[in-house]
């Protein structure tokens, strides 16, 4: 069985990208805190890749940016390649199948408009209600890398 279940905050806005035959995929970068603190009194994260292909990217893109807390499941996924200095490099992604939104990006940031369209969100109506909610604060004890360079980028 191959099943993943996280929650955690996207550390930058994802992009839409489009490949041949109209399909979409993004991908990002999911900061999720440990359950305990180190030896500092800090909470530290794990940073996991996720990727999602088709409406569900769509809808990522859409409704979520850099602090938004979702909730994802899905299947381990690792490939590898060859880097710039000839060495072969392994990454173990997360293919999504399924996102709960649980903070929503501000409506003046999704595709540049301020009243964007109702859209069903596994299967529920997102109410105008919830689309002008800005998004949380992304708490104190959220610990991220002191750089975007510590980051993984794909």
């Amino acid at each position: 069985m191959n099943q993943v279940g996280l929650v955690g905050r996207l550390t930058r806005d994802p992009m839409l990208r489009e490949f041949p035959n109209n399909r979409f995929q993004t991908s990002f970068v999911l900061a999720i805190n440990r359950n305990y603190r180190n030896n500092q009194g800090s909470v530290e994260a794990d940073f996991v890749l996720c990727v999602a292909w088709g409406k569900l990217a769509e809808r990522i893109v859409r409704y979520c940016g850099k602090g938004s807390l979702v909730g994802v499941n899905g299947r381990l996924h690792t490939r590898s390649y060859i880097n710039k200095e000839q060495n072969r490099i392994y990454t173990t992604e997360v293919y999504l199948d399924d996102v709960r939104f649980y903070t929503l990006k501000r409506p003046e940031r999704q595709y540049g408009t301020t009243t964007p369209e109702k859209v069903n969100v596994e299967g529920n109506y997102v109410s105008q209600e919830h689309q002008e909610i800005d998004q949380q604060k992304v708490p104190d004890q959220f610990v991220l890398p002191e750089t975007e360079d510590a980051l993984p980028i794909f």
